[in-house]
């Protein structure tokens, strides 16, 4: 339905609960608390002024798991902008070249943003940079940056319409030339989504959902608009809490969580997951990696009273496409131990498609497809990456996932794995060969290779890095990557060898190279 219509905001649902229950608490952040009326008057004020402001309408958010951050997204919402969520390990050159991509209108910072906006930042940013509130404002701080409790236009008195096609967001993920790709949603995107997962999800007043990721996440994007169109209030964790999570789970009374395995293999790992430990939780939803039986055996456990969730789409695909509920029966893809991907949302569409980009035969492995209202509108200013992988398909507009899948002869569809060189190392998304192309650079050899390793329950630990004819160290080769590349994303161990293996193509042989790290080579 929603694509029949020409105007709607998707901050409007929220605009809306605040004005039906004002006093409810919306958002726990940072230890304080918001109510809906609260947290409603500081969208409105920025939102305020943003509106009048907006040339390209796109609002850059650098901060996240804070308060700035949230009142920055859903402000710029209102104010019928895109908004843009930059990652706060991202090293200054890399926010300079994007901050020249973007043009945005308008910056939103915290206090740990603030600490990124090193002179060649500022120099980069929008003319327009709104940080914290006053009393939260650090002492010495640029003068272009105003409060956010200091904007002098009244606020907004409702959210400004837009069409379906306006662009909601837009998320960068890791990319093959060096640069992160940009994924831009559709606002009638994020509705089908929104309308598709509310009638499993069944937020209401009465829950505590937990926020365990970071605004650059788009898993975020399904807690934040869910939550807050519900009356429900979203319980934002810090990076600490994540790191064992228990305890802020039961302080809270938290009754909806959804994180990457990861998460809960390192409680499990810990000896965390007592038996009946999470009592209040009644939905769990687990996304973003292979989903281990072992995992969702254990967490049942210790949440007696949680309906299980395992879910599956690319963030070219808002969010997710796909659902597997784990009850009594657990559907698990032969071979792996791990839970299956399940089946389409309604008003989504699959494939598994050969080379030729036909489908393949019930229970033949292919690249799964995607096709619906959910797929999103390309890459930012990348029209040829765009072509690549948004195909016209049959009269119908389809992603191709690079995800290897196969339906099997129940209809249930299985994750197997990547058709490229993608990969996700605790829940964030990394090409090897941007890794590989600052490795290169780093090391100043041209013959190098990324691969992942280990793989501990079906999910990739960490990066191994391998350099053939370099004069540098290893430690100097990290320092180096550690200027253009977030932590996550720099090898953990480089090996310096005098040739790396090669395929009989002669390209650098990823295959031999795990083999040597199976066999403990160093």
């Amino acid at each position: 339905m929603h694509n029949k219509l020409d105007n709607f905001n998707l901050a409007a649902p929220f605009w809306e609960c605040a004005r039906v229950h004002p006093g409810s608490v919306a958002l726990v952040v940072a230890r304080r608390e918001f109510t809906y009326d609260a947290l409603a008057q500081k969208i409105a004020r920025l939102a305020g002024y943003l509106a009048p402001r907006l040339k390209q309408r796109r609002v850059g958010v650098l901060a996240t798991r804070s308060l700035e951050g949230y009142v920055g997204v859903l402000g710029a919402c209102m104010a019928g902008a895109t908004y843009v969520p930059l990652n706060q390990k991202w090293p200054a050159e890399r926010l300079v070249k994007l901050l020249g991509l973007l043009q945005l209108d308008a910056l939103i910072v915290d206090r740990n943003g603030i600490g990124l906006l090193a002179p060649e930042v500022m120099a980069a940013a929008p003319d327009i940079i709104i940080g914290p509130e006053k009393a939260d404002m650090p002492a010495t701080v640029d003068p272009r940056i105003m409060p956010l409790d200091a904007l002098t236009d009244a606020p907004l008195g409702a959210p400004v319409m837009v069409a379906p096609q306006h662009e909601a967001y837009i998320i960068f993920t890791s990319g093959t030339t060096g640069l992160p790709k940009g994924v831009v949603i559709s606002a009638g995107s994020l509705a089908s989504y929104l309308a598709q997962a509310r009638p499993w999800t069944g937020l209401g007043p009465e829950d505590r959902v937990a926020e365990a990721h970071d605004l650059t996440f788009d898993l975020s994007v399904h807690n934040l608009f869910l939550t807050l169109e519900s009356g429900a209030a979203l319980h934002v964790m810090s990076a600490l809490e994540l790191s064992a999570p228990q305890h802020f789970i039961r302080s809270h009374g938290i009754t909806a969580w959804m994180s990457v395995p990861t998460i809960v293999n390192m409680m499990r790992a810990a000896g965390s997951l007592k038996p009946g430990l999470f009592e209040t939780i009644r939905l769990s939803i687990f996304c973003g990696e292979p989903l281990p039986g072992a995992t969702v055996e254990a967490w049942a456990v210790a949440a007696p009273n949680s309906a299980i969730e395992n879910i599956y789409g690319p963030t070219e695909c808002t969010v997710v496409m796909l659902r597997q509920s784990v009850g009594a029966e657990m559907p698990l893809t032969p071979g792996r131990g791990v839970v299956a991907i399940g089946a389409p949302f309604s008003d989504g569409k699959i494939a598994i498609l050969g080379p030729d980009l036909q489908p393949v035969a019930a229970g033949e492995p292919g690249e799964i497809a995607l096709g619906g209202p959910q797929v999103g509108i390309g890459y930012f200013t990348s029209p040829e990456q765009t072509a690549d992988r948004f195909r016209e398909i049959g009269g119908e507009r389809w992603y191709l996932t690079g995800d290897l899948g196969m339906c099997d002869a129940e209809g249930i569809y299985h994750h197997l794995g990547r058709t490229d060189n993608q990969v996700k190392v605790k829940g964030n998304r990394i090409e090897l060969e941007e890794v590989e192309a600052h490795l290169r650079l780093a090391a100043d050899s041209t013959v190098v290779a990324v691969v992942a390793w280990p793989f501990v329950d079906g999910s990739a630990a960490g990066l191994v890095g391998f350099v053939a004819g370099s004069v540098e160290t290893a430690a100097s080769i990290q320092a180096n990557m550690l200027r253009s590349l977030p932590r996550y994303m720099v090898p953990e161990v480089i090996h310096l060898k005098d040739a790396l293996p090669v395929n009989i193509n002669g390209k650098v042989d990823r295959r031999a190279l795990r083999s040597l790290l199976e066999g403990g080579v160093s």
